[in-house]
């Protein structure tokens, strides 16, 4: 996978499942902005498949390389 592959699909699942998810804002507002950033890198499956891309991403090398 390329850089600008990578970054369109995290742009895409950020856009189609992070922006406005009920869960992520429920938690926000009951437990805070840390709890709700917690959840989300530690529980939420989405979360997990973007770690994985952002690894990816890091793997190609700075974004001032090719």
């Amino acid at each position: 996978m390329n850089k600008l592959s990578i970054m369109n699909e995290i742009d895409e699942m950020l856009d189609t499942y992070c922006d406005g998810c009920f869960v992520r804002s429920q938690i926000r507002k009951d437990d805070g902005k840390t709890a709700a950033h917690r959840f989300c890198i530690s529980n939420c499956t989405i979360g997990t498949q973007l770690q994985f891309l952002g690894n990816e991403l890091n793997k190609t090398g700075s974004p001032g390389k090719n």
